[in-house]
């Protein structure tokens, strides 16, 4: 018998999912759901990881996740802070305790891994976000005190000149403190005061994704989800995305709008048992022989269409992530993109390497991708290695540093 949940920001920890006692987040019912359910969930703003347990059966016995027709429904991975203290002209501070962060305090974890290009300043996965704008990272605090319009800088690709998609935007700034008991953030906010706007700061890792694998048939629809803390995704790391299957079969991501994520925003990419940036932490091999091995690692906990692969992503906005709109290595085979809109990736160049695009896939085998709306990125399109039988048809692609 299929069953269909409710989650409602009217609903009790001790809830059961009915419609006079739905749930209070999508975590309690991602506990419960078995194959066939369907949980609806309705307007407000949910601030969790959600992270499935049980997998569908089939593409007929799915789990459906979907916000309620016509509810606006957000995911976040972000906090809203009304702690703020003004310090001096414009520059504000608020200072955490490292329990508010739990095991991951996305103000200490800086973006690392293989093919990130090290010679830039170390930038980290916080973000702070006055109504909805995301700031930029400073090096220093005094260079919160300077903070001034940047209207261009050099790109890495092409060596023009790259003008900023929106330069007022990069006079916002932050800086983090981090010590033994608390994490401390500077901000420029000027004339804006941040306890009385909405101002929220990355917390979580990543909002919709399984923390094991082989949660299959999972179909995620309707909903805006953003501001994520999710680390850089090279083919040999654990890639993690704001929303992903984590080396699933069969999911649907659809009628999405995705937004900030400190990386990617969706990743159709490997687990992290085939490897994890193990050029960049133990230097002894080049990435591309990790690349080549986590290829083999693969095979042996079965990397083949039985298994892995076969999504479906349609229909979705994804905007202003910091590396990828979808990414993927090895667990994007046999999947389909399309009717996809992306745009602003990687446009705020705060942190460049090889792993960059509006959508970058290693080992796209058999996947189609198909009328999709690419623009303003840095990289349109970027398919790498093991690129066989992959269909690439449709598209439309303008104002992107490299189209194809």
């Amino acid at each position: 018998m299929n069953t269909i949940y409710h989650v409602a920001k009217s609903g009790t920890k001790t809830g059961n999912g009915s419609t006079e006692n739905p749930f209070l987040t999508i975590n309690q019912a991602a506990q419960v759901a078995v194959a066939g359910d369907t949980i609806f969930v309705h307007e407000g703003v949910y601030r969790e990881w959600v992270s499935p347990v049980n997998a569908g059966l089939n593409h007929h016995r799915r789990i459906t996740y979907q916000a309620f027709p016509g509810d606006k429904v957000t995911i976040k991975g972000s906090e809203e802070i009304k702690s703020w203290e003004h310090i001096q002209d414009g520059i504000w501070k608020v200072t955490l305790p490292h329990s508010f962060f739990g095991d991951f305090n996305p103000y200490k974890e800086e973006v690392f891994g293989d093919w990130l290009q090290k010679e830039d300043p170390r930038r980290h996965l916080g973000d702070v976000y006055l109504n909805g704008m995301s700031f930029f990272e400073a090096e220093t605090y005094e260079e919160l005190e300077n903070a001034e319009v940047r209207t261009e800088r050099p790109d890495y690709w092409t060596q023009e000149t790259y003008t900023y998609v929106n330069p007022e935007q990069t006079k916002y700034m932050w800086y983090a403190e981090v010590s033994a008991e608390s994490t401390t953030i500077f901000a420029t906010f000027y004339e804006a005061d941040p306890n009385k706007e909405s101002v929220e700061i990355n917390v979580r890792k990543a909002c919709f994704s399984p923390l094991k694998v082989g949660i299959d048939y999972i179909t995620v629809r309707g909903f805006e989800i953003c501001q994520a803390a999710s680390p850089w995704t090279p083919p040999t790391s654990d890639q993690i995305g704001m929303v992903g299957p984590n080396w699933s079969k069969g999911w649907i991501i659809e009628d999405n709008i995705l937004h900030d994520a400190k990386c990617s925003a969706i990743s159709i990419g490997k687990e992290g048992s085939t490897g994890h940036n193990h050029h960049s932490f133990r230097a002894d091999k080049t990435g591309h022989q990790y690349q080549l091995e986590a290829v083999f690692l693969a095979h042996r906990i079965g990397w083949k269409k039985e298994t892995v692969g076969s999504h479906v992503i349609k229909n979705n906005t994804i905007y202003d992530c910091g590396q990828n709109g979808i990414v993927g290595h090895l667990g994007c085979v046999f999947s389909t993109i399309e009717n996809n809109h992306i745009y602003n990736i990687a446009s705020k160049r705060e942190f460049y390497g090889h792993e960059i695009g509006g959508i970058k896939l290693h080992a796209p085998i058999d996947v189609v991708i198909k009328n999709n709306r690419i623009h303003d990125c840095s990289l349109g399109i970027w398919l790498d290695w093991q690129t066989q039988g992959t269909r690439v048809h449709g598209n439309v692609f303008y104002r992107n540093n490299r189209d194809l």
